[in-house]
């Protein structure tokens, strides 16, 4: 059956309440397609993981993360995930966000007008798995 699952909707209308101030801030510059026309959703799963905000006409995924994400084992595993599915993910800092957004602005529309990350890595890896030094 298809159609919205209360326990998920719930859940994202929860996380789109309590939205940081850095995400508040780069949603008023991206909702109602203000960007180069590209619909931008927020708090959206996608599959197993909800995304800070989502164009899924272009397969992007931004994420606008604190300090708590520096190293973050479980973001990357959860990256590894959204590449595998065709996902592009860019991530900014709340402080680059809250202190730079034209700049933040200019990445995700170079980001757009830049298709090369839908193209086979350049230097892919040896048979053996290892890069020359």
């Amino acid at each position: 059956m298809r159609g919205a699952k209360p326990n998920v909707t719930g859940f994202a209308r929860r996380l789109r309440a309590s939205q940081t101030n850095a995400e508040a801030k780069l949603w008023k510059h991206l909702r109602a397609r203000q960007i180069d026309g590209y619909k931008f959703v927020r708090q959206v799963p996608v599959g197993p993981y909800f995304c800070d905000l989502v164009c899924r006409e272009q397969k992007l995924v931004i994420e606008v993360d604190g300090s708590q994400h520096a190293d973050s084992q479980r973001d990357k595993t959860r990256d590894r995930y959204l590449t595998d599915n065709g996902y592009r993910i860019l991530r900014f800092w709340n402080n680059d966000v809250l202190n730079n957004v034209e700049g933040v602005l200019l990445t995700i529309r170079a980001t757009f007008s830049n298709k090369s990350w839908l193209a086979p890595h350049p230097d892919p890896l040896p048979v053996n798995g290892e890069r020359e030094k």
